[in-house]
């Protein structure tokens, strides 16, 4: 009799370890530029990712009881230095399975290619938009939820024409995102018929801009379109322009939206329009109501971070590993359909649906649909500056 009981025991026992065997911490690198060039948007979008990360970890439905904890790096947006030591620093110190990010495309290319695919870990960026992203040599191990910049050149063509602008001065910060922005927007354009007077790259960081200025005010045009970023050199390019009086009206590209610039520059900004990824699905509504009652907006790429993190866990959950050479291979299963709708809010709801074997249809925050070597499809929000905010024009 006891030796029957010693076996129940037993037997007790490991059914116990093996059910509790799976259960661990998962981390996952949030690799984006909390200070630099783009800091004012990352306010939002360092807070949104790790929003999912805390709705999946709280759920108790994650890969058998495991749970999430989010680790930031920061990439500063352009210096690809510094960025590819923080991303060295998550990957083999701070041991993360995945990373959401980066958020600038050189530094995102930089630590893709240096760190992240030698180390076969996954990257899913919100925010990366150069169009060489698509074609980077990659192992499968990168994505991003939002749209390539060879779609938002297309964009901002329809937008100029249809407010009739015919000729147009461009400056672009001198970088990848910059100089492949800039080179879609002026083919889609001459494409159109526009005129493309002068394309002059500018560096951040400068303290003077007079001589960027003087030379755009001289080649003239309708709009000057400013493809660069919000709190750098793009800033101080627009309010040297206002200053000299060589331009009134400029079109913002998606790393020159946020609130932050109409309220430095002005009324003097009013008028001025552009566009960013977005969308006005009902997903985007509720991360909106999400994102408010969590204590930030859902501002630019916000939706498309907490969309990055949800994807990377989703994933995890499909391939019941939180190992990125096994998750890499369940992105696109959890993105796209067939499979059940799954909304912010709702990633309880997914995990469960996957576990029981089921499928799920990710739309999210950003009706997220990846196409390709698994980027965004794309939609965008064209936005009107009125009385020192950025408002909402219509959605593409």
């Amino acid at each position: 009799m006891k030796s029957i009981i010693k076996m129940a025991m037993a037997t007790t026992l490991l059914t116990s370890v093996a059910s509790t065997s799976f259960a661990e911490e998962v981390k996952l690198g949030v690799f984006l530029g909390f200070t630099g060039a783009i800091e004012s948007i990352v306010a939002d979008m360092g807070p949104a990712a790790e929003l999912a990360i805390k709705e999946v970890s709280e759920s108790g439905a994650f890969l058998d009881g495991s749970t999430v904890v989010g680790v930031r790096g920061d990439t500063t947006c352009t210096d690809a230095a510094v960025a590819v030591a923080a991303a060295e620093r998550l990957i083999t110190s701070d041991n993360v399975n995945a990373i959401v990010g980066g958020d600038c495309s050189g530094v995102t290319t930089a630590a893709l290619q240096n760190v992240a695919v030698p180390n076969g870990i996954v990257m899913v960026s919100p925010s990366a938009t150069s169009p060489a992203l698509s074609t980077v040599e990659d192992n499968g191990l990168f994505f991003r939820t939002a749209p390539s910049d060879a779609r938002q050149g297309k964009i901002v063509t329809d937008i100029l024409m249809e407010r009739g602008v015919k000729s147009i001065a461009l400056t672009y910060t001198n970088n990848d995102y910059g100089k492949g922005l800039s080179d879609s927007i002026k083919t889609n354009y001459e494409a159109a018929g526009g005129k493309v007077t002068i394309v002059a790259a500018h560096e951040d960081g400068k303290g003077d801009y007079s001589a960027e200025v003087g030379a755009l005010a001289s080649a003239g045009g309708d709009v000057l379109v400013v493809a660069g970023y919000i709190d750098q050199g793009g800033k101080a390019v627009i309010q040297g322009s206002l200053d000299a009086g060589a331009f009134e009206t400029f079109y913002l590209p998606d790393g020159m939206v946020g609130d932050p610039l109409p309220l430095a520059i002005g009324e003097d900004l009013n008028g001025s329009y552009g566009a960013h990824p977005g969308t006005d699905s009902a997903g985007a509504a509720t991360f909106a109501d999400m994102a408010k009652a969590n204590g930030f907006k859902a501002g630019p790429f916000a939706g498309e971070a907490y969309d990055s993190a949800a994807l990377i866990l989703l994933a995890m959950q499909a391939a019941g590993s939180s190992d990125s050479a096994k998750l890499k291979d369940k992105v696109f299963d959890v993105a796209n359909a067939p499979g059940e709708k799954i909304f912010p809010g709702e990633l309880a709801k997914a995990l469960k649906i996957l576990k029981d074997g089921g499928e799920i249809d990710y739309v999210g925050a950003s009706a997220v649909e990846l196409i390709g070597a698994g980027e965004s499809a794309g939609n965008y929000r064209e936005i009107e500056i009125k009385d020192k905010a950025v408002t909402t024009v219509k959605y593409r």
